[in-house]
């Protein structure tokens, strides 16, 4: 199937620089209008990738070379992508485009002037292509600046197949149902979760997949905004909701500071590694990519999941994060760079990253055949599906100082409140306070 699948993309492609357009439902030429346009021209493009997703978005890249003819270089920023830019930029020395990996970030390059504003070729491609929450999370204003490439899906609860049968439980649908069966895994001999609580980040995409079931998409979005203040009754719902997790030791793999002492690559192994001891783990899709290549699993197989499921009779959430590209106003070659985000744009392209696996798309015109395995392909569908009910990952949309630093707002608020998880009003001012302090900055 696969090998079929490669040979028409291939056939795409070929007939798609024929004609001087793409073909096979591609959209608009990305290659300034096909052949080897941009030969002799170089771009770099920066990102927080490394190892395999570094890998595999080198392959894009060859791709990109191998249509238009211009050579590509890829520099790794590590996570602090707005640091190392901004010295880049000072230096003389600025990346023609970004892979930017936060709302805020994106909404920060562009309050700098960083940012060229995304042509008119891309933009079309992302209202034929995107569910239209895809162009509001890439602009600021009316401006399209962000083309949200490659995608997560952070409302996936990931099990063990064989710790789910042993206990005699099926994935569930609701949150009160997921904690009975969590508690039937526990008396069959596994914790029921393991918790990546080391990781603020972890916990952060806890509350907001319970928060937007439970409170709805209008109060999440007011919320992300800080238009809605985080002591409103919302949220201490919502902490009291993930408190009766936090709280019940018989839940969580080592209780509350067993969680503490436990990063998200151990998460997946209490899980997935070669002495289990739990049965489930939340986190996004990439869940399969370490159960896969760190710890040998078939993924659909060995490791499975579920959707997050639905709190207090609300709808099932769908939270993504993302990576959106950007070309930078200080970059040395803007007409190859946008040319390249234009490609970025088409099905072509992300099919060649889904085939590599470790990777979705928001692009709904991406053939889900393109997937390397069924579990990809289902966590895409569901993604796409969503549409506009996509809500983006709010400590990503926060500011920095507030829903992105280790040891420092919300992740370590979220932590205390691991830690002790008895007064979440106490919490909500604690997230208010430090919420206040970070947006007025």
């Amino acid at each position: 199937m696969m090998r079929r699948r490669t040979t028409l993309l291939a056939s795409c492609t070929a007939l798609a620089l024929a004609l001087g357009a793409t073909a096979c439902g591609g959209g608009p030429v990305a290659a300034g209008g096909g052949g080897k346009s941009l030969s002799g021209q170089t771009i770099t493009v920066a990102g927080v990738w490394s190892g395999s997703e570094q890998k595999n978005f080198q392959k894009v890249l060859d791709a990109f070379t191998a249509k238009t003819g211009a050579k590509t270089q890829f520099v790794s920023t590590g996570d602090n992508v707005s640091t190392v830019v901004g010295s880049k930029i000072e230096g003389g020395n600025a990346p023609d485009v970004v892979m930017v990996p936060q709302v805020g970030v994106l909404q920060q390059f562009a309050k700098e002037g960083w940012l060229k504003p995304l042509s008119k070729t891309t933009e079309q491609s992302v209202d034929t292509n995107y569910a239209s929450v895809w162009k509001k999370y890439g602009s600021v204003g009316d401006t399209l600046y962000g083309l949200y490439f490659k995608a997560a899906h952070k409302s996936t609860v990931w099990y063990s197949p064989d710790a789910l049968a042993q206990a005699g439980v099926k994935p569930p649908t609701t949150y009160d149902a997921m904690l009975k069966a969590g508690h039937t895994v526990s008396d069959s001999g596994l914790a029921a979760f393991s918790v990546a609580g080391q990781d603020g980040w972890t916990l952060t995409d806890w509350f907001e997949n319970i928060y937007l079931s439970q409170a709805g998409p209008e109060k999440y979005d007011a919320l992300a905004a800080h238009r809605l203040k985080w002591t409103d009754p919302t949220v201490v719902d919502a902490l009291t909701t993930l408190g009766k997790l936090f709280k019940d030791k018989q839940l969580i793999a080592g209780g509350q500071k067993g969680a503490l002492n436990t990063d998200f690559p151990g998460s997946v192994e209490k899980v997935f590694g070669p002495k289990p001891e739990a049965g489930m783990v939340y986190e996004g899709d990439f869940v399969a990519g370490v159960a896969k290549d760190q710890f040998g699993k078939k993924i659909g197989q060995d490791a499975n999941f579920f959707p997050f499921p639905a709190v207090d009779g609300g709808k099932a959430p769908v939270v993504s994060g993302g990576d959106a590209a950007v070309v930078l106003k200080d970059g040395k070659n803007q007409k190859a760079a946008m040319t390249f985000l234009e490609y970025l744009a088409t099905p072509e392209a992300a099919a060649v990253w889904a085939g590599a696996g470790g990777f979705l798309s928001p692009n709904k015109k991406l053939d889900l055949a393109s997937y390397s395995d069924d579990i990809a392909r289902e966590t895409a569908k569901s993604l796409v599906a969503a549409g506009d009910s996509v809500r983006f990952d709010m400590s990503d949309q926060a500011p920095a100082a507030f829903g992105g630093t280790k040891g420092a707002g919300e992740w370590k608020i979220l932590q205390d409140f691991l830690r002790d998880p008895s007064d979440p009003k106490a919490t909500a001012a604690d997230l208010e306070k430090a919420a206040a302090k970070a947006y007025q900055g």
